[in-house]
């Protein structure tokens, strides 16, 4: 009798075991947080200059098609994308109506590539060439939440419609501290084109593309889609202040900033005994300005006294100028001074200079990278007084030149004494 309950009892058991396991799971249960999806916006350029048949033997506008029709069958499937456009409606010659042309074509949102393709194939060129107005446009179509967005404009000529000029409209869009970046393709530009595109591209942190060919045009607008859809640590926007006191107070991580010419900022930062704070700052020249400029990155206590500085100077041949520095914190010397964090000030300055036409607002954008690491285990690790790894061969060039300065002084003696005895 005791044998056939026991058997029952591992029947009952096995059977609820096996229900258990066979039972649906509640949907999101085991499911990771799911990351938002990126959008990008395709912004194109449908104008009457893209009529011109100079490129593999067909029009700009039938490269385009081509183009698309072949980056639209290979959108991962978690990139939300949409497509607008600029000068394809309006035929007549008013300015006014003209600079106005642009409207989105396909919405931003999951892709039906039917409609998409059926959507392109319905372009002919037409009109103006509003690009300020379209990416105004486009950025207004991408706005709201917190996945990467990205707008990549294809053009082939510059804007038509000044002044409302697109290189201030890129700089208004990235003050915004939205994190929308705006790669720019020229399809058989010249210098001016290059030029415009290349400013809105570097206002926002994004690329710049000169196209000759069809295949060309879609490996890089395919590389660009695929790019959003696998994005990099993603800048988190910040104000500095004017003065230490109340500066915002930051953690390890990438950020962005805008600062205007020769302006000083304060960001703080806590540093716990045992700890090194390393730090660097870049700051671009996305317009038109004077030689000879540099960046300072200052790390104080709150009281103002200095404890390290790093600067670096430029002469205008880069776009970009960077510097950066370490603080190691010395450990604790007892267990009531370990939980005690100290407030390090962080101080970015420039001294850039712009000719009277350049316009100084919106500031210069700046990127500052900030991250806490264990410190030294003691102060003989010469890192500690900023030498790096490369201390031991510092030391070892010194002695060999104390040891052969020693030598060759006796030998000199030696020879001197020898020649007065003879």
């Amino acid at each position: 009798m005791i044998t056939r309950k026991r058997l029952a009892a591992g029947v009952c058991g096995l059977l609820a075991a096996m229900t258990l396991a066979l039972a649906p799971t509640p949907a999101g249960a085991d499911e990771p947080d799911a990351k938002p999806s990126p959008k990008v916006e395709l912004t194109l350029d449908v104008s009457g200059s893209m009529r011109a048949r100079d490129i593999d033997g067909q029009s700009r506008m039938a490269a385009a098609k081509q183009a698309f029709n072949e980056v639209l069958d290979a959108v991962p499937d978690e990139v939300q994308l949409g497509i607008r456009t600029l000068g394809a409606n309006y035929r007549g010659e008013d300015r006014k109506v003209g600079c106005k042309d642009t409207r989105q074509l396909y919405p931003v949102g999951p892709l039906n590539r039917t409609e998409a393709k059926t959507a392109v194939a319905t372009l002919s060129p037409t009109g103006w060439t509003p690009i300020g107005p379209a990416l105004l446009g486009a950025a207004d179509d991408l706005k709201g939440g917190d996945a990467s967005r990205r707008i990549v404009l294809i053009t082939d000529g510059e804007d038509t419609c000044a002044p409302l000029d697109p290189c201030q409209v890129a700089r208004d869009i990235a003050a915004k501290g939205i994190h929308l970046t705006v790669d720019t393709l020229g399809l058989l530009p010249d210098a001016k084109t290059r030029n415009q595109l290349s400013c809105i591209a570097e206002a926002t942190g994004g690329t710049y593309t000169s196209v000759q060919h069809t295949k060309e045009l879609r490996d890089r607008v395919h590389q660009l889609v695929d790019r959003a859809a696998r994005p990099v640590v993603t800048p988190v926007a910040t104000e500095g202040t004017r003065q230490c006191t109340d500066a915002p107070k930051l953690k390890p991580g990438l950020y962005t900033d805008r600062e205007k010419f020769t302006e000083h900022r304060w960001y703080r930062m806590d540093v716990r005994p045992g700890q090194e704070l390393r730090a660097s700052v870049s700051i671009a020249a996305d317009r038109a300005v004077n030689n000879d400029y540099g960046v300072l990155l200052r790390a104080s206590t709150v009281h103002g006294r200095e404890i390290v500085r790093g600067a670096e100077a430029g002469d205008g041949r880069t776009d970009v100028i960077s510097s950066g520095l370490r603080y190691p914190k010395a450990p604790a010397s007892s267990d009531d001074d370990e939980s005690a964090a100290e407030t390090v000030c962080l101080q970015v300055s420039n001294s850039f200079s712009a000719p009277a036409s350049v316009k100084t607002d919106p500031g210069l954008p700046v990127e500052l990278t900030v991250d806490l690491v264990d410190g030294p285990d003691d102060a003989s690790d010469a890192a500690f007084f900023g030498l790096g790894h490369g201390w031991w061969l510092l030391v070892s060039l010194a002695l060999t030149g104390l040891i052969a300065g020693l030598v060759w002084g006796w030998i000199s003696r030696w020879r001197v004494t020898v020649w007065r005895t003879n």
